[in-house]
Protein backbone atom coordinates (compact mmCIF):
# COMPACT_ATOMS: atom_id res chain seq x y z
CA UNK A 1 0.00 0.00 0.00
CA UNK A 2 0.71 3.66 -0.48
CA UNK A 3 2.92 5.26 2.25
CA UNK A 4 3.22 8.38 3.32
CA UNK A 5 5.73 9.63 6.30
CA UNK A 6 4.85 8.88 10.18
CA UNK A 7 6.06 10.04 13.50
CA UNK A 8 5.90 8.33 17.01
CA UNK A 9 5.73 10.96 19.66
CA UNK A 10 6.45 10.38 23.35
CA UNK A 11 5.37 13.12 25.84
CA UNK A 12 8.72 13.62 26.91
CA UNK A 13 9.23 14.71 24.00
CA UNK A 14 11.17 11.53 22.24
CA UNK A 15 10.25 11.32 18.95
CA UNK A 16 11.29 8.51 16.16
CA UNK A 17 10.45 8.66 12.64
CA UNK A 18 9.25 6.05 10.00
CA UNK A 19 6.61 5.73 7.84
CA UNK A 20 2.64 5.39 7.45
CA UNK A 21 1.44 1.28 8.40
CA UNK A 22 -2.32 1.12 8.08
CA UNK A 23 -4.56 3.74 7.96
CA UNK A 24 -2.79 7.23 7.61
CA UNK A 25 -3.95 9.83 10.16
CA UNK A 26 -3.29 10.75 14.22
CA UNK A 27 -4.11 8.21 16.95
CA UNK A 28 -3.23 8.72 20.62
CA UNK A 29 -2.79 5.93 23.89
CA UNK A 30 -0.33 4.97 26.11
CA UNK A 31 2.44 3.78 24.61
CA UNK A 32 3.41 0.03 25.57
CA UNK A 33 5.84 -2.87 23.83
CA UNK A 34 4.82 -6.51 23.54
CA UNK A 35 7.83 -9.03 23.10
CA UNK A 36 5.54 -11.96 21.39
CA UNK A 37 7.29 -13.03 18.43
CA UNK A 38 4.03 -14.01 17.23
CA UNK A 39 0.18 -13.72 17.51
CA UNK A 40 0.25 -10.77 16.13
CA UNK A 41 -3.03 -10.95 15.49
CA UNK A 42 -4.60 -11.94 18.85
CA UNK A 43 -2.55 -8.96 19.99
CA UNK A 44 -4.54 -6.71 18.78
CA UNK A 45 -7.97 -8.03 18.90
CA UNK A 46 -7.18 -7.95 22.54
CA UNK A 47 -9.67 -5.68 24.40
CA UNK A 48 -6.86 -5.34 27.32
CA UNK A 49 -5.10 -3.12 24.32
CA UNK A 50 -8.00 -0.81 24.45
CA UNK A 51 -6.11 3.06 24.17
CA UNK A 52 -2.36 1.49 23.40
CA UNK A 53 0.10 1.91 20.68
CA UNK A 54 1.54 -1.48 21.03
CA UNK A 55 5.03 -1.44 20.03
CA UNK A 56 6.46 -4.83 18.58
CA UNK A 57 9.66 -5.81 19.71
CA UNK A 58 9.91 -9.03 17.20
CA UNK A 59 11.49 -7.07 14.19
CA UNK A 60 9.43 -8.69 11.21
CA UNK A 61 5.56 -8.27 11.91
CA UNK A 62 3.21 -9.47 9.18
CA UNK A 63 4.48 -12.79 7.55
CA UNK A 64 1.54 -14.29 8.06
CA UNK A 65 -0.60 -12.28 6.96
CA UNK A 66 -4.23 -11.74 8.40
CA UNK A 67 -7.00 -14.33 8.52
CA UNK A 68 -10.55 -15.10 9.88
CA UNK A 69 -10.09 -17.72 12.61
CA UNK A 70 -7.62 -16.03 15.24
CA UNK A 71 -9.60 -13.03 16.24
CA UNK A 72 -9.86 -12.59 19.76
CA UNK A 73 -12.98 -10.00 19.41
CA UNK A 74 -14.54 -8.33 17.06
CA UNK A 75 -12.24 -5.70 15.71
CA UNK A 76 -8.69 -4.06 16.69
CA UNK A 77 -8.71 -2.64 19.85
CA UNK A 78 -5.24 -1.12 20.05
CA UNK A 79 -4.95 2.76 19.17
CA UNK A 80 -2.07 2.52 17.32
CA UNK A 81 0.88 -0.51 16.12
CA UNK A 82 4.84 0.61 15.53
CA UNK A 83 6.91 -2.42 13.93
CA UNK A 84 10.48 -2.03 12.63
CA UNK A 85 10.01 -4.42 9.44
CA UNK A 86 6.59 -4.92 7.96
CA UNK A 87 6.30 -8.28 5.77
CA UNK A 88 6.07 -6.72 2.32
CA UNK A 89 3.62 -10.21 1.65
CA UNK A 90 2.22 -12.39 3.72
CA UNK A 91 2.99 -16.39 3.50
CA UNK A 92 0.41 -18.48 5.22
CA UNK A 93 -2.59 -20.79 3.67
CA UNK A 94 -4.44 -19.56 6.24
CA UNK A 95 -3.65 -15.79 5.04
CA UNK A 96 -7.08 -13.70 3.51
CA UNK A 97 -5.19 -9.66 3.45
CA UNK A 98 -2.10 -8.37 4.80
CA UNK A 99 -1.80 -7.04 7.65
CA UNK A 100 -1.55 -3.55 5.87
CA UNK A 101 -4.42 -3.94 4.70
CA UNK A 102 -6.56 -5.10 7.91
CA UNK A 103 -5.15 -2.07 9.66
CA UNK A 104 -6.37 0.24 7.09
CA UNK A 105 -9.70 -1.60 6.73
CA UNK A 106 -10.30 -0.44 10.76
CA UNK A 107 -8.98 2.20 10.98
CA UNK A 108 -6.15 1.95 13.08
CA UNK A 109 -3.08 4.05 12.17
CA UNK A 110 0.18 2.64 12.55
CA UNK A 111 4.22 3.32 11.89
CA UNK A 112 6.87 1.23 10.48
CA UNK A 113 10.39 1.67 10.17
CA UNK A 114 11.43 2.90 13.32
CA UNK A 115 13.68 1.47 15.79
CA UNK A 116 11.27 -0.57 17.85
CA UNK A 117 14.31 -2.04 20.14
CA UNK A 118 15.36 1.54 20.92
CA UNK A 119 11.90 2.18 21.65
CA UNK A 120 11.80 -0.55 24.09
CA UNK A 121 15.10 0.06 26.07
CA UNK A 122 13.42 3.90 26.46
CA UNK A 123 9.92 2.51 27.63
CA UNK A 124 11.91 0.49 30.21
CA UNK A 125 14.21 3.14 31.53
CA UNK A 126 11.35 5.98 31.15
CA UNK A 127 7.92 3.36 31.84
CA UNK A 128 4.91 3.61 29.68
CA UNK A 129 4.07 6.94 28.27
CA UNK A 130 1.58 8.80 26.56
CA UNK A 131 2.15 9.42 22.94
CA UNK A 132 0.90 9.15 19.56
CA UNK A 133 1.23 8.62 16.20
CA UNK A 134 0.46 10.85 13.07
CA UNK A 135 1.04 10.56 9.36
CA UNK A 136 0.57 12.08 6.33
CA UNK A 137 -1.35 15.24 6.51
CA UNK A 138 -2.03 14.63 10.52
CA UNK A 139 1.69 15.60 10.91
CA UNK A 140 2.34 19.31 12.22
CA UNK A 141 4.75 20.81 13.83
CA UNK A 142 7.02 18.66 16.69
CA UNK A 143 5.78 21.20 19.43
CA UNK A 144 2.35 20.81 18.19
CA UNK A 145 2.59 16.93 18.29
CA UNK A 146 3.86 16.89 21.51
CA UNK A 147 1.04 19.26 22.88
CA UNK A 148 -1.86 17.16 21.43
CA UNK A 149 0.12 14.42 22.95
CA UNK A 150 0.38 16.46 26.04
CA UNK A 151 -3.23 16.70 26.35
CA UNK A 152 -4.55 13.23 25.87
CA UNK A 153 -5.57 10.69 28.74
CA UNK A 154 -3.27 8.32 30.63
CA UNK A 155 -4.06 5.02 31.84
CA UNK A 156 -3.84 5.86 35.41
CA UNK A 157 -8.06 6.18 36.60
CA UNK A 158 -8.85 5.02 33.46
CA UNK A 159 -12.09 3.15 34.22
CA UNK A 160 -12.26 1.03 30.10
CA UNK A 161 -13.97 -1.77 30.75
CA UNK A 162 -17.65 -0.23 29.65
CA UNK A 163 -15.99 0.36 26.69
CA UNK A 164 -15.26 -3.19 25.81
CA UNK A 165 -17.95 -5.40 27.69
CA UNK A 166 -20.91 -7.31 25.92
CA UNK A 167 -23.83 -5.15 24.94
CA UNK A 168 -26.44 -7.35 26.27
CA UNK A 169 -25.64 -11.72 28.17
CA UNK A 170 -25.36 -14.18 25.82
CA UNK A 171 -24.31 -18.00 26.58
CA UNK A 172 -21.94 -20.67 24.87
CA UNK A 173 -22.69 -24.06 25.02
CA UNK A 174 -20.94 -26.32 26.89
CA UNK A 175 -19.69 -28.39 24.54
CA UNK A 176 -20.63 -32.32 25.16
CA UNK A 177 -21.97 -33.10 28.32
CA UNK A 178 -22.71 -30.15 30.74
CA UNK A 179 -20.99 -30.61 33.60
CA UNK A 180 -21.71 -26.87 35.42
CA UNK A 181 -22.71 -23.14 34.35
CA UNK A 182 -20.09 -20.15 34.69
CA UNK A 183 -21.08 -16.81 35.03
CA UNK A 184 -18.38 -14.97 33.41
CA UNK A 185 -18.15 -10.83 33.67
CA UNK A 186 -16.90 -9.88 30.61
CA UNK A 187 -14.34 -6.83 31.48
CA UNK A 188 -12.91 -7.40 27.90
CA UNK A 189 -12.32 -11.00 27.44
CA UNK A 190 -10.89 -12.73 25.24
CA UNK A 191 -13.26 -14.98 22.98
CA UNK A 192 -10.97 -17.99 23.56
CA UNK A 193 -11.82 -17.83 27.28
CA UNK A 194 -15.22 -18.86 27.26
CA UNK A 195 -14.23 -21.32 24.67
CA UNK A 196 -12.18 -23.15 26.86
CA UNK A 197 -14.38 -23.28 29.42
CA UNK A 198 -17.06 -24.67 26.96
CA UNK A 199 -14.70 -27.73 26.23
CA UNK A 200 -14.80 -28.34 29.97
CA UNK A 201 -18.19 -28.89 30.04
CA UNK A 202 -18.89 -25.72 31.60
CA UNK A 203 -22.03 -23.42 29.89
CA UNK A 204 -21.31 -20.57 30.59
CA UNK A 205 -23.31 -17.18 30.81
CA UNK A 206 -21.51 -14.31 29.87
CA UNK A 207 -22.39 -10.74 31.14
CA UNK A 208 -22.28 -7.20 31.05
CA UNK A 209 -19.32 -5.25 33.03
CA UNK A 210 -22.30 -3.79 35.04
CA UNK A 211 -23.58 -6.43 36.14
CA UNK A 212 -25.26 -7.18 39.73
CA UNK A 213 -25.19 -10.44 41.81
CA UNK A 214 -28.97 -10.68 41.26
CA UNK A 215 -28.14 -11.01 37.64
CA UNK A 216 -25.50 -13.61 38.60
CA UNK A 217 -27.98 -15.44 40.65
CA UNK A 218 -30.47 -15.58 37.77
CA UNK A 219 -28.06 -17.72 35.51
CA UNK A 220 -27.99 -20.35 38.54
CA UNK A 221 -24.54 -20.36 38.29
CA UNK A 222 -22.11 -23.01 39.72
CA UNK A 223 -19.22 -20.42 39.37
CA UNK A 224 -18.65 -16.72 38.73
CA UNK A 225 -15.50 -16.09 36.10
CA UNK A 226 -13.88 -12.42 35.73
CA UNK A 227 -12.30 -11.69 32.72
CA UNK A 228 -9.17 -9.86 31.58
CA UNK A 229 -9.74 -6.02 30.57
CA UNK A 230 -8.38 -2.73 29.85
CA UNK A 231 -7.74 0.38 32.39
CA UNK A 232 -7.05 1.04 35.94
CA UNK A 233 -8.46 -1.49 38.42
CA UNK A 234 -8.75 1.38 41.16
CA UNK A 235 -11.64 2.47 39.36
CA UNK A 236 -13.35 -0.71 39.38
CA UNK A 237 -15.32 0.00 42.80
CA UNK A 238 -18.81 -1.48 41.05
CA UNK A 239 -16.92 -4.87 40.00
CA UNK A 240 -15.53 -5.15 44.04
CA UNK A 241 -18.25 -4.62 45.17
CA UNK A 242 -20.28 -7.55 43.35
CA UNK A 243 -17.19 -9.44 44.40
CA UNK A 244 -17.40 -9.03 47.90
CA UNK A 245 -20.86 -10.50 47.47
CA UNK A 246 -19.96 -13.46 45.41
CA UNK A 247 -17.29 -14.49 47.56
CA UNK A 248 -20.12 -13.60 51.15
CA UNK A 249 -22.71 -16.15 49.50
CA UNK A 250 -19.34 -18.64 49.03
CA UNK A 251 -19.68 -18.96 45.08
CA UNK A 252 -16.43 -20.58 43.68
CA UNK A 253 -14.84 -17.69 41.94
CA UNK A 254 -11.79 -17.81 39.24
CA UNK A 255 -10.31 -13.84 38.31
CA UNK A 256 -7.77 -13.64 35.41
CA UNK A 257 -5.46 -10.50 34.92
CA UNK A 258 -7.90 -7.63 35.62
CA UNK A 259 -10.27 -10.10 36.94
CA UNK A 260 -7.49 -10.66 39.61
CA UNK A 261 -6.32 -7.14 40.59
CA UNK A 262 -10.20 -6.89 41.37
CA UNK A 263 -10.45 -10.12 43.46
CA UNK A 264 -7.49 -8.59 45.29
CA UNK A 265 -9.33 -5.28 45.48
CA UNK A 266 -12.20 -6.90 47.15
CA UNK A 267 -9.55 -8.71 49.41
CA UNK A 268 -8.30 -5.63 50.53
CA UNK A 269 -5.64 -5.08 48.86
CA UNK A 270 -4.34 -1.65 46.61
CA UNK A 271 -2.77 -1.90 43.15
CA UNK A 272 -0.50 0.18 41.81
CA UNK A 273 0.90 0.76 38.51
CA UNK A 274 4.36 -1.47 37.28
CA UNK A 275 7.22 0.02 36.19
CA UNK A 276 6.85 -1.03 32.05
CA UNK A 277 4.46 -3.77 32.70
CA UNK A 278 4.21 -7.46 31.60
CA UNK A 279 3.73 -7.91 28.01
CA UNK A 280 4.67 -10.43 25.80
CA UNK A 281 4.62 -14.78 25.79
CA UNK A 282 7.81 -15.80 27.63
CA UNK A 283 6.97 -14.64 31.22
CA UNK A 284 8.05 -16.86 34.11
CA UNK A 285 5.83 -17.53 36.84
CA UNK A 286 6.62 -19.55 40.24
CA UNK A 287 3.76 -21.74 41.74
CA UNK A 288 4.60 -21.08 45.76
CA UNK A 289 2.88 -24.41 46.65
CA UNK A 290 5.22 -26.27 44.36
CA UNK A 291 7.80 -24.08 43.00
CA UNK A 292 7.18 -25.22 39.59
CA UNK A 293 7.58 -22.61 36.81
CA UNK A 294 5.44 -21.72 34.30
CA UNK A 295 5.99 -20.06 31.11
CA UNK A 296 2.69 -17.62 30.67
CA UNK A 297 1.05 -15.13 28.06
CA UNK A 298 0.38 -12.03 29.60
CA UNK A 299 -0.76 -8.25 28.96
CA UNK A 300 -1.17 -5.93 31.86
CA UNK A 301 0.55 -2.62 32.76
CA UNK A 302 -1.08 -2.96 36.66
CA UNK A 303 -0.25 -5.64 39.74
CA UNK A 304 -1.61 -6.48 43.10
CA UNK A 305 0.48 -4.97 45.92
CA UNK A 306 2.07 -8.17 47.96
CA UNK A 307 5.49 -10.17 48.34
CA UNK A 308 6.01 -13.93 47.04
CA UNK A 309 4.59 -16.55 49.46
CA UNK A 310 3.04 -13.62 51.94
CA UNK A 311 0.25 -14.97 53.84
CA UNK A 312 -2.34 -12.43 54.83
CA UNK A 313 -5.83 -11.91 56.80
CA UNK A 314 -9.13 -11.34 54.79
CA UNK A 315 -12.88 -10.33 55.42
CA UNK A 316 -13.15 -13.48 53.97
CA UNK A 317 -10.35 -15.63 55.91
CA UNK A 318 -6.76 -16.59 55.55
CA UNK A 319 -5.41 -16.05 51.80
CA UNK A 320 -2.02 -16.41 49.82
CA UNK A 321 0.47 -14.83 47.18
CA UNK A 322 -0.36 -17.77 45.28
CA UNK A 323 2.20 -17.01 42.73
CA UNK A 324 4.88 -14.53 41.40
CA UNK A 325 7.04 -13.37 38.89
CA UNK A 326 10.34 -14.99 38.77
CA UNK A 327 11.40 -11.98 36.85
CA UNK A 328 10.25 -8.91 39.01
CA UNK A 329 8.61 -10.86 42.20
CA UNK A 330 5.27 -9.33 41.19
CA UNK A 331 2.23 -11.22 42.42
CA UNK A 332 0.92 -13.44 39.99
CA UNK A 333 -1.48 -15.71 41.66
CA UNK A 334 -4.42 -14.81 44.89
CA UNK A 335 -5.87 -17.76 46.48
CA UNK A 336 -8.29 -17.97 49.82
CA UNK A 337 -8.11 -20.90 52.14
CA UNK A 338 -11.51 -21.27 53.50
CA UNK A 339 -13.25 -19.55 50.70
CA UNK A 340 -13.62 -21.38 46.97
CA UNK A 341 -11.68 -18.36 45.02
CA UNK A 342 -8.39 -18.07 42.74
CA UNK A 343 -7.03 -15.89 40.78
CA UNK A 344 -4.40 -15.32 38.33
CA UNK A 345 -2.25 -12.41 36.67
CA UNK A 346 -1.52 -14.33 33.46
CA UNK A 347 -3.66 -15.82 30.99
CA UNK A 348 -4.50 -19.45 31.10
CA UNK A 349 -6.16 -19.21 27.65
CA UNK A 350 -2.66 -18.19 26.32
CA UNK A 351 -3.87 -17.07 22.99
CA UNK A 352 -1.27 -17.00 21.26
CA UNK A 353 1.38 -18.27 23.61
CA UNK A 354 2.30 -21.12 25.76
CA UNK A 355 -0.14 -23.85 27.04
CA UNK A 356 1.22 -24.18 30.71
CA UNK A 357 -1.32 -22.48 32.55
CA UNK A 358 -4.42 -24.43 30.80
CA UNK A 359 -5.15 -26.26 33.75
CA UNK A 360 -6.31 -23.76 35.79
CA UNK A 361 -9.78 -24.66 34.15
CA UNK A 362 -9.57 -27.94 35.13
CA UNK A 363 -9.01 -26.39 38.68
CA UNK A 364 -11.84 -24.21 38.26
CA UNK A 365 -14.17 -26.66 37.31
CA UNK A 366 -12.69 -29.27 40.49
CA UNK A 367 -13.43 -26.15 42.84
CA UNK A 368 -17.04 -26.43 41.34
CA UNK A 369 -17.65 -30.11 42.00
CA UNK A 370 -16.47 -29.86 44.88
CA UNK A 371 -18.71 -26.44 46.40
CA UNK A 372 -21.86 -29.45 45.46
Amino acid sequence: METAEAVLVLEDGRIFRGESFGRVGATLGEVVFSTGMTGYQETLTDPSYHRQIVVATAPQIGNTGWNDEDDESTRIWAAGYAVRDPAPRPSSWRSRRSLDEELARQGVVGIAGIDTRTVTRHLRQSGPMRGGVFSGTALGSDGDMLATVSESAGMTGAYLAADVTTAEPYVIPAEGQKRCTVAALDLGMKASIPCMMAARGMEVHVLPSSSTVEDVLRTEADGVFLSNGPGDPATADGQVALVRQVLGRNIPLFGICLGHQILGRALGRTTYKLPYGHRGLNIPVIDASSGAVSITSQNHGFAVEGEPREEFMTDFGRAQVSHHCANDGAVEGLRLGNTPAFSVQFHPEAAAGPHDAAPLFDQFSRLMEEAH
